[in-house]
């Protein structure tokens, strides 16, 4: 079942026995469980009728017992199992979900991994109750989803500022969501989030970051990289050698695949390259400086790097900033 739709059913008071809330994105899953959490019982009905298990501390058989139980003064008893993938033996819990108890709403938080569909916990789940699958969200759909969760609170983001953000936060939802919760209560003048306000509250540079140190080597600008990467090296907390290599080889190896690409339309780039759509053109600009050649030796360099970075084939008392530097000038020459 999609996430919209188990959200709409419970915020219509449709429930289910048993939701079964796996994947690798925790973000939903925290959710839906939070939401269950707190609004299905009144505050004077969970005493008696709200359970909290920790699948590492827990018995699959006292769980399944207490599913069995009936709620005391009110419609239902919620029962939620944090943690469930650390659970020894959950398999038990399948004679149970195969026949649950109406009146008990048993939530299993499965993180960072999926029941085997095959047992015949699985089954039962999927028969009598609710199986949600929280995938991680590919990077170039962050800024939609950043334009989208503020949209919810009725602020809009320009391109760039999701960019930034996306660039530096990566798709870990429930961080990206934390740092969103910062700008809205911190933007009070408007409600158009700009690469100023994420300056000014979260201190990423607006004119300093690896979104324009992508654009400074996509343009071949000299000047404008090597002030770019002294930034980085006067700022190594926020801008960490490690993180820069991931991202630039992230983006060089797109410009790589963009030769090899058929159609070379801005969509066709855009879904190919996974990157948003915003910055494609960019890419096909980026990329027509460079030949896969080139592309291919910085990939090398950047490789080299990472390993360098890491302290492998270079003295200790090495400078980051210094590596950084060397490091940019072979990409450029």
């Amino acid at each position: 079942m999609e996430f919209e739709t188990i959200i709409q059913n419970l915020k219509s008071k449709t429930y289910s026995p048993i939701y079964l809330l796996q994947g690798e994105e925790p973000y939903f899953i925290d959710i839906i469980s939070n939401y269950i959490e707190k609004n299905v019982l009144l505050e004077a009905e969970r005493g008696f009728n709200q359970t909290v298990f920790y699948g590492k501390d827990s018995d699959p058989i006292v769980i399944a017992e207490s599913a069995m139980r009936f709620p005391m003064m009110a419609n239902q008893q919620v029962i939620i199992v944090k943690e469930a993938q650390s659970l020894n033996k959950i398999e038990t819990l399948a004679s149970y979900a195969e026949k649950p108890l109406s009146s008990t709403i048993l939530v299993l938080n499965y993180k960072y991994k999926n029941l085997d569909s095959r047992t015949r916990l699985a089954k039962a789940i999927k028969k009598n109750g609710v199986i949600f699958t929280s995938k991680k969200i590919y990077e170039n759909k962050v800024p939609n989803w950043i334009e989208s969760y503020l949209k919810g609170k009725n602020y809009t983001i320009t391109p760039q500022a999701a960019q930034i953000l996306t660039a530096y936060l990566g798709n870990a939802l429930s961080k990206v969501a934390n740092e969103l919760e910062k700008l809205v209560i911190a933007v009070k003048d408007t409600t158009k989030i700009t690469p100023e306000h994420i300056e000014k509250n979260i201190g990423l540079s607006k004119d300093y970051n690896i979104f324009e140190l992508q654009n400074a080597l996509g343009e071949k600008n000299v000047f404008k990289t090597n002030q770019i990467i002294r930034y980085f090296g006067e700022n190594p907390s926020t801008n960490p050698i490690q993180k820069t290599i991931s991202n630039l080889y992230f983006y060089f190896s797109k410009l790589f695949t963009y030769h090899f690409l058929k159609d070379k339309s801005e969509r066709n780039v855009s879904a190919e390259l996974r990157v948003h759509p915003f910055i494609a053109k960019s890419y096909i600009a980026a990329a027509k400086r460079y030949s896969p050649t080139k592309l291919y030796e910085i990939m090398g360099i950047l490789r080299d790097y990472d390993m360098k970075s890491k302290g492998f084939e270079v003295s200790t008392m090495v400078d980051m900033a210094d590596l950084q530097k060397e490091m940019i000038y072979k990409i450029l020459h």
